[in-house]
């Protein structure tokens, strides 16, 4: 009898190895099988994204936005591998600096965004160079980011005065130009920006980039139909014009100064310095020098054969901003909100 009860336990025990073996095989196997697909797809996403366009010296590409900053890399950039770049500049003087800094086959022309006139020249100037064959690539780069700071020290005007630029402008280019881009089956590209996910500051900048996005995706969807791909960029934090502290800076000092006293009286009266400081000091961790990890973002929109929908460009931006954008409101609430300090007259609700 205990012979054939040790029998019956050696038998139960072998019995629940066996499954427990099984189970491990093949849960091994699933893990193996998952991790190789990951990696499949991984490799043939990589080997898909640098597939290139032929024809790069037969292609044009329109630029706004030149005078300094990723324009002006991005115009050199493509200008040195053979594209027709045509540089569209607010200034004289940037306009003759990328003319001495380029090949004789880039050209440069006057736009100012907000003008609907000069908008207009600008595609007869284009049309002429393009011909029949159409403009590959628009890059709507153009844009400013002052008067930002909190929303109740803004007017109207500071509002429409980066709207104007940043969204209204990419707008009305984008259609002034798209019979030239429907020609090529070409390309747009939308500079927005983190802030187009984030809305870390008030004024017209955060309001104009959600309105790239939202722009750049019903464009995207619209033009699909007729071969053309639209692409969104959306840079981190970059040393720029468009970040330059002493421009921000001097022109918070001029919003603080036409603030009621009342206003002023709510934020303290070291709230100015405290805000300039901590701003700075956040930026000088977050600005990065290296503006050619957009621009190769650009270019890559519009020399692969499948461009992406977005890029994010900058390890903030990919690996923080726009991961906090997915996380919950009062996540990226508190995120920001310990960047910045707070005003005298703070509630706690």
């Amino acid at each position: 009898m205990e012979k054939y009860i040790s029998s019956f336990f050696i038998q139960v025990s072998t019995d629940n190895l066996t499954i427990y073996l099984l189970e491990a095989i093949l849960s091994h196997l699933a893990l193996s099988c998952a991790l190789l697909l990951a990696t499949l797809t991984a490799v043939r996403w990589y080997i898909r994204d640098s597939y290139k366009v032929d024809g790069f010296s037969q292609k044009h590409v329109f630029i706004t936005g030149c005078d300094s900053g990723f324009g002006n890399l991005l115009a050199r950039q493509l200008d040195g591998k053979g594209f027709h770049v045509m540089a569209a500049c607010l200034t004289e003087k940037g306009a003759a600096d990328l003319t001495t800094a380029a090949s004789p086959r880039l050209k440069t022309l006057m736009l100012n965004v907000t003008d609907s006139a000069s908008i207009r020249r600008a595609v007869e100037f284009v049309s002429k160079e393009v011909g029949e064959r159409g403009l590959w690539g628009l890059v709507n780069n153009a844009g400013r980011s002052v008067p930002i700071g909190p929303t109740d020290w803004m007017q109207l005007e500071d509002f429409t005065k980066v709207l104007d630029v940043n969204l209204i402008g990419v707008i009305e280019v984008t259609l002034q130009f798209l019979p030239l881009l429907k020609k090529a089956h070409g390309r747009v590209v939308n500079t927005a920006s983190i802030l187009g996910r984030l809305s870390l500051t008030g004024g017209g900048y955060c309001l104009s980039k959600w309105g790239v996005e939202a722009f750049s995706d019903s464009l995207r969807r619209d033009m699909q139909h007729f071969g053309i791909k639209v692409s969104i960029i959306e840079p981190g934090f970059f040393k720029t014009g468009v970040t330059s502290l002493d421009l921000i800076e001097a022109d918070q000092r001029r919003l603080w100064t036409r603030l009621p006293q009342d206003v002023k009286d709510s934020y303290g009266d070291t709230y100015l310095d405290d805000y300039v400081k901590a701003q700075g000091f956040s930026m000088g961790i977050l600005c990065s020098p290296d503006i050619s990890k957009v621009t190769r973002c650009m270019e890559h929109a519009l020399t692969a054969r499948f461009p992406r929908t977005r890029y994010g460009a900058g390890w903030d931006a990919k690996f923080f901003w726009i991961p906090l954008s997915y996380l919950p409101s009062f996540v990226s609430d508190f995120v920001i909100n310990a960047l910045l300090p707070l005003p005298k007259d703070k509630r706690h609700v």
